[in-house]
Formats: structure tokens, sequence, C-alpha cells
């Protein structure tokens, strides 16, 4: 690879990079794992998200 396809493919990357860190939330924790009350949100998510019954097979439909 010649030096002027290397630096294309770093500004490209470079700008990709950028890209996603503008477009994204920017609400990125960097904390590690988080234990105790700092939790909690896990749990809040899991209640908040409806419960679908799964579809019946159709070979049961059949019988």
């Amino acid at each position: 690879m010649s030096n002027r396809s290397i630096i294309i493919m770093v500004l490209v990357l470079v700008g990709a990079t950028a890209y996603l860190l503008l477009k994204g939330d920017g609400n990125v924790d960097m904390g590690g794992e988080k234990h105790g009350a700092e939790a909690t949100h896990v749990e809040e998510a899991k209640t908040a998200s409806p419960v679908v019954a799964p579809a019946a097979p159709a070979a049961d439909a059949k019988k």
C-alpha cells in the first residue's frame, strides 16, 4: 500500500468515528460495572417492556 492510500484510509476512519460520536446520544458511561443503588435503571427497563405472548406454531394450528 502506498502512503497516499494509508492516509486516505486513516482520514476515512477518523471521519466515520467523528460522525458516530457526534450523532450518538453522548451518554456513554465508562465507569465500569455498577452495583447497588446505581444499578437500579436495569430493573426499571425490564418492568417497562411489554410482555408479548409467543405465536402458536403452524403445526399445532392444523390439529
